[in-house]
């Protein structure tokens, strides 16, 4: 029952402007207004610096809706071609609708039952492929560039849930890397796709600010960056400088630790708390949560929202550092440990525990 109502949550997950306007988020506005134009950041990054992104095919709506004949010859040259299909908004009040994964005919199929205003909508066509390698999620800031890198699909990051084994942590100090656990490929591509961000020319860096007003640090493009490698190659697919802000005090480590914690993972939002287990599986999501709980779960989905704003501290089996659950988390100020692999099952409801999420440690109270 608790994974095919897991499987069942998972169907909807959201975006992460949408969580954040779950909790209320002062930022929601621009944060939504950075995620709808993302890929005209990363137009202008690719034709200024070269930066590689899924640069996708643009229309109007209108032109889908009324058969126009530019979308026509479109249509008849890539019908067969797999896609991602984001309609986004031109008033950003509106929703942003998307789905991935479907070939193009069926996209404008999926397009049509949305029965939207089409006048109000830009639709860009992203390339997909099924075959993904390596995704990375990581924020560049004057303590270096860090973050996670997974082989497979990139919603392992940005949801939480992993198909296989758990992310790699990663960091580079700009003078040396360490990456945990070792992965001698991981590492070789992590250098290769960082180096794009590496942008030592003044008139390119002056360039970047006069039309992105962007930063550096050591010579790198500041931000919060998402990336993925597949056979079409490596491709930039979410550069916020607004959620590099946000995370502008992250300072991972990839030093192994041993500990006698009962449960350890990954800081997901730093502090300390103290207080009772309750292990929360998804069938049991309507159920009452004391107020100072440790809410322990599998994997927290935006249907958790309301117990994670109820509760002292948060600990996960699955998720990653900068999963959309462990921002928000960060953003409502509850200590998270994510990426335990056995909080679950180690832990009993009731059990009072203390959470050391600057450490990633469960310890018994």
């Amino acid at each position: 029952m608790a994974d095919e109502k897991l499987a069942e949550l998972l169907k909807t997950q959201k975006s992460l402007t949408e969580w954040l306007e779950d909790i209320g988020h002062k930022d929601t506005a621009t944060l939504r207004k950075e995620d709808n134009e993302k890929r005209e950041r990363l137009k202008v990054l690719n034709r200024t610096a070269g930066i590689p992104f899924d640069e996708p095919v643009q229309f109007e709506a209108s032109s889908i809706a009324d058969n126009a004949s530019e979308f026509q010859a479109y249509l008849k040259d890539h019908g067969q071609e797999l896609c991602a299909l984001r309609l986004l908004p031109k008033d950003s009040s509106l929703p942003k609708l998307r789905m991935r994964g479907k070939t193009v005919t069926d996209a404008v199929a999926w397009f049509f039952e949305q029965n939207l205003d089409a006048s109000k909508y830009r639709a860009d066509f992203v390339p997909h492929t099924e075959d993904s390698a390596w995704a990375t999620i990581f924020v560049v800031n004057e303590h270096g560039i860090q973050g996670e890198i997974i082989y497979g699909g990139h919603h392992q990051l940005t949801q939480g849930f992993h198909d296989g084994p758990a992310p790699h942590v990663f960091r580079y100090d700009f003078m040396s890397w360490g990456i945990l656990p070792d992965n001698d490929e991981a590492l070789a591509y992590l250098k290769e796709m960082v180096e794009y961000l590496h942008i030592p020319d003044t008139a390119t860096q002056q360039a970047l600010r006069e039309q992105l007003d962007v930063s550096f640090t050591h010579d790198y493009l500041e931000g919060y960056f998402e990336t993925t490698h597949s056979a079409l190659g490596t491709w930039f697919i979410d550069y916020s400088p607004s959620l590099g802000k946000l995370y502008a005090d992250l300072a991972l480590s990839t030093a192994s630790t041993t500990t006698d914690a009962l449960a350890h993972g990954q800081p997901g939002s730093k502090g300390s708390a103290t207080g009772p287990v309750c292990i929360v599986n998804p069938e049991q999501l309507t159920q009452e949560f004391p107020e100072g709980g440790i809410l322990v779960c599998g994997v927290t989905t935006p249907d958790y929202v309301p117990l994670m704003q109820k509760a002292a501290a948060i600990v996960t089996d699955q998720g990653g550092i900068l999963s959309h659950a462990a921002i928000v988390a960060r953003e409502l100020g509850v200590p998270c440990v994510v990426g335990t692999g056995n909080a679950t099952t180690v832990l009993k409801s009731g059990q009072t525990v203390t959470i050391d999420a600057d450490n990633g440690d469960v310890f018994a109270a």
